[in-house]
């Protein structure tokens, strides 16, 4: 008895021990199960493979089916790639291509019988047909260089579009005495364009653009146009079919005037040109009516400033009775479509960081028939949208939203439908980032300021126990540009590790009306740096921050505003300056839109008023920085040129500042076009502000 009840004490005590450790194991591994599952519901950075999202929008006659381009981020190459896709109007997705390609333009026939598009299925960008009777696709062109502006003519028998022409590269002089067989240096490139690099494409090639036209069957492409005109912009046939409507720029000194394009029309029989606008400045995006009577285009008088409203305009087929629609408008337009009727316009235009279409009559008031479009910028949240309009009014669109990218959508009747739900298996079950719109008034001046907040998950929870946040001011570029209401994979992100992250539209962003906009003509970065604090502050006031965590971050123009900011105050304890302007003498005299910058930003140039110039630049304030400061560009970046960022990295550390420079291999200014770059600039912006809590 004793032995077993001994036993049965030891038992019994084994048994308590083992399972108070159990509980305690189990306690645990349910602790670490739903600390693992928490994670897991946090967006990460590899998270952004996931991503897709929906742009080229084009929309059936009928209104009952829309074809788009979906993108998506393969893994494997480190590449967007894209497809065809169609959804129709009970939310049918469907294929029209496939493969890990680059597949994009869709534009339906006239008879919406043929898709044709442009893909690099074949190794090289050509242009594809898909016969939506049958399903069956085929490649129709054999083209040396890239197609694009696919424009349909009124029968649908021909496309037309432009196409790179190269010419042979100017030489000067030949070397002699070279033997058969010997290996010599590359010949010397010689150069006396005004514009001879381009962001994202590296050294221009020797040639032009020029408009073709060619069967919808297939066959030899034939050239329209010739000669020392660039033609980039998108096309537009006559009813009749015999000329077709573009704009250029035809100035003998269009290198200094790049902006100032008119639009023409060229007869494809007889290559006659008729030039139909003939203002200073931009006339472009010229769109022929239904009718065949009419043409609509965007446009602006010059007037050297860093800003100007686009408006929509319209004159006769032959160019006579111009009248601009929009003049009371305020705001630029940025795309538009005719009815079916040809007595209404639709418009898309941003306001206050949101966009809009709207219906706008040949006579009479216009009014909003679409909202919240966007969701083309998924890195940041900028406004970028694509829309259509079908025969019977429907509207299909880009439909944006703060926690998704963009999906497709269709209004008809002021009823929207969201035919898409492209991202809810990747971010369906993520708990992601609540945002919300406040207005702040300048200390400057008192103007109203519009900025979002993004709030990491569980700030509710967490701020009613009385934690309190660190925050990041995330500024945009441009410096013309908005941000909005949209997805933007930095921003969430960042908050998914914990910031409250501020972004706003600081005086010279666009979508608040052209005086807005112009506030910083000659005079950037100044007064937009008190709008950005008084933005914190408002925050700061509201939210439960941490004075001693606040971080800052901007790229592009962004990036110069950032700079600024370490150079006028030392309340942030770490910034990461992306993308800058530190010198605005050195970066106009050698970004790859020289002219443009020196003739739009400033009234003299940079060796006329060198004083001025130096005032607005970062590096002039570099004496004052103490913030531990990381600079962020890539190595090919021909917009603001790395030169930029080393002249702001090498002045830090001769003061002895904790700084560090991260360098792109291989990326021209936008970072984000390649998924791991944008992973990369997260993760080095995120890892800095850690190093310096």
């Amino acid at each position: 008895m004793k032995i077993y009840i001994r036993i049965g004490i030891l038992i019994a005590t084994s048994l308590t021990v083992t399972t108070a450790g159990a509980a305690k194991i189990n306690n645990a591994n349910q602790n670490q199960v739903d600390q693992t599952q928490q994670d897991n519901t946090l967006l990460k950075l590899e998270d952004v493979f996931s991503l897709e999202y929906s742009s080229g929008i084009n929309i059936s006659n009928d209104g009952k089916e829309v074809f788009f381009v979906r993108n998506y981020m393969d893994i494997n190459s480190d590449k967007k790639l894209s497809n065809i896709w169609k959804v129709n109007h009970k939310k049918q997705l469907t294929p029209v291509t496939d493969g890990l390609n680059v597949e994009y333009s869709p534009t339906l026939s006239p008879d919406n019988t043929k898709l044709a598009y442009i893909s690099t299925a074949s190794g090289t960008a050509q242009v594809h047909m898909n016969w939506l009777n049958t399903g069956k696709s085929s490649q129709i062109s054999h083209l040396a260089q890239t197609p694009n502006n696919l424009s349909w003519s009124p029968d649908g028998t021909q496309l037309a579009f432009t196409l790179f022409v190269p010419t042979k590269p100017k030489s000067v002089v030949t070397l002699p005495g070279k033997p058969e067989k010997a290996n010599w240096a590359e010949p010397a490139i010689y150069v006396d364009d005004m514009y001879y690099r381009t962001d994202g494409v590296g050294v221009n090639k020797s040639g032009k653009h020029h408009i073709f036209v060619m069967s919808a069957d297939g066959g030899a492409p034939r050239q329209l146009s010739f000669g020392q005109q660039d033609h980039t912009s998108n096309l537009s046939w006559s009813k009749n079919g015999q000329q077709i409507i573009y704009s250029s720029n035809n100035r003998d000194d269009s290198d200094l005037e790049w902006t100032d394009t008119n639009v023409f029309s060229i007869d494809i029989n007889t290559l006659h040109v008729n030039q139909l606008t003939d203002r200073t400045g931009p006339d472009t995006s010229a769109k022929v009516s239904p009718d065949g009577k009419l043409i609509a285009y965007l446009g602006s008088d010059q007037n050297n400033k860093n800003y100007e409203n686009t408006e929509l305009y319209v004159m006769q087929i032959d160019g006579t009775n111009k009248r601009t629609l929009t003049a009371d408008l305020d705001r630029s337009v940025n795309d538009i479509k005719w009815d079916n009727n040809s007595q209404n316009i639709y418009i898309s235009y941003n306001d206050k960081g949101e966009t809009y279409v709207a219906k706008q009559p040949l006579n009479g008031k216009r009014v909003i028939v679409a909202k919240n479009l966007g969701g083309l910028a998924f890195g940041r949240p900028y406004t970028g949208s694509d829309f259509d309009v079908a025969n019977d009014g429907s509207i299909a669109f880009t439909y944006s939203t703060p926690q998704r990218p963009a999906d497709v959508a269709i209004t008809k009747n002021n009823k929207t439908t969201v035919l898409t739900s492209l991202n809810e298996d990747a971010l369906g079950h993520k708990t992601l980032a609540n945002i919300k719109a406040i207005n702040v008034t300048s200390s400057f001046d008192q103007r109203n300021i519009q900025a979002w907040v993004a709030y990491p998950p569980g700030f509710e929870q967490a701020k009613k126990a009385g934690k309190k946040y660190p925050l990041i001011l995330e500024i945009h570029g441009g410096p013309v540009a908005n941000y909005g209401p949209h997805f933007a994979a930095e921003i969430q992100l960042m908050a998914a590790s914990g910031y409250v992250v501020v972004y706003a539209n600081p005086r010279g962003s666009d979508s608040y009306g052209k005086e807005f906009a112009q506030t910083i003509y000659n005079n950037y970065p100044s007064q937009d740096y008190d709008d950005l604090m008084s933005v914190v502050d408002t925050v700061i006031a509201q939210e439960p921050i941490n004075n001693d965590e606040l971080y800052v971050t901007g790229g592009s123009g962004g990036g110069v505003l950032t700079a600024w900011i370490v150079g006028h105050t030392d309340r942030f304890k770490a910034a990461v300056v992306a993308k800058p302007v530190i010198n605005w003498v050195s970066f106009t005299l050698t970004t790859d839109i020289h002219s443009f910058v020196i003739k739009n930003w400033f009234e003299k140039m940079p060796w006329e008023d060198t004083a001025h110039y130096m005032k607005l630049s970062p590096l002039s304030y570099v004496g004052n920085v103490t913030t531990p400061t990381m600079l962020l560009t890539g190595e090919a970046d021909l917009r603001t040129p790395i030169a930029e960022t080393e002249q702001f990295y090498q002045a830090l550390k001769l003061q002895n500042i904790d700084t560090a420079m991260v360098r792109i291999p291989d990326s021209f200014h936008g970072i984000y076009k390649r998924p791991s770059n944008l992973m990369s600039k997260v993760a080095h912006i995120l890892w800095w502000f850690e190093q310096h809590p």
